[in-house]
């Protein structure tokens, strides 16, 4: 039986702050969480790390906007290691391809050699995007899956990009914690913006902008 949660309510949660996530993916329950503290990306000052980026210049990589949506949530499902359980079960995956399919989920998706190797997705809101889960399937790539991100979030003037939890990989990016009742602010501000999420970013465009951004930093 196909399970899905009430779309437009999950879209009034993520307003007020809440994301869903399930135990595992063989847990039929589905939790939703409020941090006291938020891991955000600033976009407009984030760092960006010099050896990415001369990677990122070389161009080796081709850089798409939800052409497959359900194939990056299927990857981003699977356990990173033994034993390890995801949080992405059969309700979640649903319930963000009919997001998707509303044009509030998306996805970037990296190809090498036009297979993919990479991809995330998150929602947006007015001018907030909030990550959800990225893979990769070679070293770096899911960085540079980012990369082309914030590229694409600077360009449209989005103002946050929310990582939800505190992660250390994300750390190289300048991305910090903040308290609740600042990301209430950030969120506020953003959610009534109306900022349509872009369905492409010229390569040479997103190489530009992030030097900017850069020495901005």
């Amino acid at each position: 039986m196909r399970t899905i949660l009430d779309t437009k309510e999950l879209i009034q949660l993520y307003k007020k702050g809440y994301f869903p996530m399930a135990k595992s993916a063989n847990s039929v329950e589905i939790h939703f969480f409020k941090p006291q503290k938020r891991f955000i990306i600033p976009i407009f000052s984030f760092h960006l790390p010099r050896k990415l980026f001369s990677e990122y210049k070389k161009n080796k990589f081709t850089f798409c906007i939800n052409t497959q949506f359900e194939t990056v949530i299927q990857n981003c499902s699977i356990p990173r290691k033994i034993n390890n359980e995801t949080w992405i079960n059969e309700t979640i995956k649903e319930t963000y391809l009919q997001l998707n399919l509303e044009g509030q989920a998306h996805s970037i998706e990296c190809f090498y050699k036009n297979k993919l190797v990479a991809g995330l997705y998150g929602v947006h809101i007015g001018s907030c995007f909030f990550g959800e889960s990225m893979f990769n399937n070679m070293t770096n790539t899911s960085k540079l899956t980012l990369l082309y991100l914030i590229a694409l979030l600077a360009n449209n003037k989005f103002t946050l990009l929310d990582s939800q939890f505190y992660n250390p990989h994300l750390l190289q990016f300048g991305a910090y914690e903040i308290n609740d009742d600042e990301y209430q602010q950030y969120l506020h501000k953003g959610i009534n913006k109306q900022i349509s999420f872009p369905q492409e970013l010229n390569f040479q465009k997103s190489v530009s902008i992030l030097q900017s951004l850069s020495q901005r930093s």
